[in-house]
């Protein structure tokens, strides 16, 4: 292919995308997959001017033509778009050009977070809110006044503080956004209704893909109830068109204003003086995204000063005085080729997704997460669809559905094996009133082979060495059938194996034998008692202090515990009262496993239900033995800042996110003093005391 060709062809792909995303609010690849073509394109550019054309994506701000769902918008002062860098260089590169556009002069830097929504003018006229309008091409938008005056965050008049100060027109521009916790209920209704759907013999209905996408659908409703009952917020970060209003001489005095107006401005938003500092706000946002309650993807870091701005000029369709820095892409597009099924340690079958290799969330994706029966119907993906792919930081990859308008015809839909996958094909049960399908034969391989990996895992009885791998080749070998199996293990066994040397055996029965004097709450999570996770062990071996108390301890005793309750108190009971798992206790103890024992300190259960974050460096306590104070008296001490968090403890050098939230939240702040009432009454420290 030529490469006036690829120019032609990418600039026909570029232009349909952006119809899809801005016109109709169903893009059919990823963000990340967009901009790949659009840099694609550019680079083809730069190389070949002679094929330049005015007429190209990459001269254009936002979509081409305009749905005509809402009437036209002509914006008076144009809504531009942004120019991208993808990493660190790319940012420096951009301002060693703003420094030379400023010939050496020093700017100050205004870093925001880049909101993942729409786009939006509001104009104000005599202090009434008038219009509202999407940005559209940039020059034309489309007319949504309707639907943004039910936004709670839009003001309708604004205050009249300094009488007669007020512009006779003010245009502010911000983001209309979906908060995450929306999203995700619009998602579980959506979810919700397609499986009711589907048991009515309905088609499901296509699921909200993620909240940029959700709340431009929201925005753009015919019926503005519909988009009242969403949950849209907004941020605002520019002022546009304004008559008769004061004089500013810098960004951040505009965003000040727009608050003392009662516009909603995002408080992550700083002022720095060297592009060192906007490299460093930019991997700290990067760092917090998802504790924000909002989806960011990137960093917006302007020149502060409004002179130095009309020095740098624009480009064709965006400032030189400002940048989009983007994050990694979290999302990304590709085939969706097989769905398969696994098997868990408690015969729980979960759909897995078989992809196309793809780079998304910082590593090669090759399989997703389908979660379970219901959600694959709710979902309606299919092998051959493109799917969307999301895999947000440490979160394991999901699909998050498919793109219908890149669906083969007649492609069939994927129905849940009866039958487990494991060599004894026994049957898939599915006990009425429960989202799981489950394999319900205990001689079930791939459930053998699953408990072995989880009593191994390093929530459990953290065994180096003995992953996934090592325990289907220990398996196939027949030198395991359950996790007692592990402390039988010899050097001779372990260097029959494929590919095993001296050092490797000696290794891993090191990390054996080191795994016998595990803390209790490590024993009791490695026991595998469905609904005993780590949390729940915890709370019991500080409740009961050794294995056999817990053993011989009565449901009504177990239920009282904090973080344990009824259904995981009776499930306890039922495990101790097999007798094959006591045997396997008794198993453990012969080989040796200690079983940990915790000292039962009877404190004053005087934090019971209160959540208290730790950060920073202590004098009285260690992290540790901070974090054992607060649980000691039935407290939660967990390593993030929420609405539910009681208390921050701060001490030197603290977490600044961690403080920041909590500022946000209005959560108190106490320091060690303060941490040492709390401990003492469980109450506050009183102001002045």
């Amino acid at each position: 292919m030529t490469p006036a060709e690829r120019i032609d062809q990418l600039r026909r792909s570029i232009a349909h995308h952006n119809e899809r995303y801005y016109a109709f609010d169903a893009p059919e690849i990823s963000d990340a997959d967009y901009d790949l073509l659009v840099r694609e394109l550019s680079a083809l550019e730069a190389a070949h001017p002679e094929l330049a054309s005015a007429a190209s994506p990459t001269q254009q701000v936002g979509a081409g033509r305009l749905a005509t769902t809402f009437s036209e918008v002509v914006h008076r002062v144009p809504m531009t778009s942004l120019d991208n860098a993808m990493d660190v260089a790319e940012l420096e590169a951009w301002g060693e050009r703003v420094a030379k556009g400023l010939a050496g002069e020093a700017p100050q830097f205004v870093c925001e977070p880049k909101i993942d929504g729409l786009a939006i003018s509001l104009r104000y006229e005599g202090g009434r809110f008038v219009q509202a309008a999407t940005r559209g091409d940039g020059r034309v938008g489309e007319d949504v006044t309707r639907n943004v005056a039910t936004i709670a965050d839009v003001p309708e008049r604004l205050p009249e503080n300094q009488p007669g100060r007020l512009p006779q027109v003010l245009e502010v521009r911000g983001e209309v956004y979906l908060p995450v916790a929306a999203f995700e209920r619009l998602k579980a209704a959506k979810e919700q209704e397609n499986v009711e759907r589907i048991a009515a013999g309905r088609k499901p209905e296509p699921v909200p893909v993620n909240p940029r996408n959700a709340g431009a659908g929201s925005l753009r409703q015919k019926d503005p109830s519909i988009t009242a009952a969403r949950g849209l917020a907004l941020w605002c970060y520019q002022l546009g068109e304004v008559v008769g209003g004061r004089d500013f001489t810098s960004h951040h005095e505009t965003l000040e204003y727009l608050r003392t107006l009662g516009f909603p401005v995002n408080p992550q938003i700083r002022v720095v003086g060297s592009l060192a500092e906007v490299v460093a706000y930019c991997h700290e946002c990067e760092q917090q995204r998802h504790a924000l309650g909002y989806e960011i993807d990137g960093v917006v870091v302007k020149v502060d000063s409004l002179a130095q701005r009309e020095l740098l000029g624009f480009t064709s369709r965006a400032p030189r005085w400002a940048i989009a820095f983007k994050f990694p892409p979290e999302e990304r597009t590709t085939l969706l080729k097989a769905i398969e099924v696994s098997v868990g340690r408690t015969g729980r079958t979960t759909p897995y997704a078989v992809l196309e290799p793809v780079f998304v969330g910082g590593s090669t994706v090759s399989m997703a997460t389908l979660h379970n029966q219901d959600q694959v119907a709710a979902k309606d993906v299919r092998p051959g669809d493109t799917v969307v792919v999301r895999k947000a930081g440490d979160v394991i990859p999901e699909v998050v559905g498919p793109v219908l308008s890149l669906r083969p015809a007649g492609l069939a839909g994927w129905q849940f094996p009866t039958v487990c996958p494991c060599p004894l094909r026994s049957e898939l049960v599915r006990i009425e009133g429960e989202a799981d399908t489950r394999c319900v034969e205990p001689a079930c391989p791939f459930q053998r082979d699953q408990r072995i990996i989880y009593f191994a895992s390093r929530v459990a009885m953290d065994i180096e060495g003995l992953g996934e791998s090592t325990v289907f080749q220990l398996s196939d070998a027949g030198l395991v059938s359950d996790p007692g199996d592990i402390y039988a293990l010899t050097r001779e066994q372990l260097l029959t194996l494929d590919k095993w040397g001296e050092t490797k055996a000696d290794n891993l029965l090191a990390a054996i034998e080191a795994s016998k004097s595990r803390p209790l709450p490590k024993v009791l999570t490695a026991l595998g008692c469905k609904g005993l996770g780590p949390a729940a062990s915890e709370a019991l071996a500080r409740a009961f202090g050794t294995l056999d108390a817990v053993m011989q301890a009565s449901e009504a005793e177990l239920a009282t515990t904090d973080g344990v309750g009824p259904i995981i108190a009776a499930s306890i009971v039922r495990w101790f009262a097999d007798a094959a798992n006591r045997a396997f206790v008794d198993k453990l103890r012969a080989a040796g496993v200690e079983f940990g024992r915790v000292e039962v300190r009877r404190l004053p259960q005087n934090l019971t239900g209160k959540a208290v974050v730790v950060t920073g460096t202590l004098a009285g306590f260690t992290r540790e033995q901070a974090e054992a104070a607060i649980k000691d008296r039935g407290g939660k001490s967990p390593g993030s800042v929420s609405a539910k968090t009681f208390a921050v403890v701060v001490g030197v050098e603290p977490g600044a996110s961690k403080v920041t939230k909590a500022t946000e939240l209005g959560v108190p702040v106490l320091d060690e003093t303060g941490f040492q009432v709390l401990l003492d009454t469980g109450e506050l420290p009183q102001a002045g005391a």
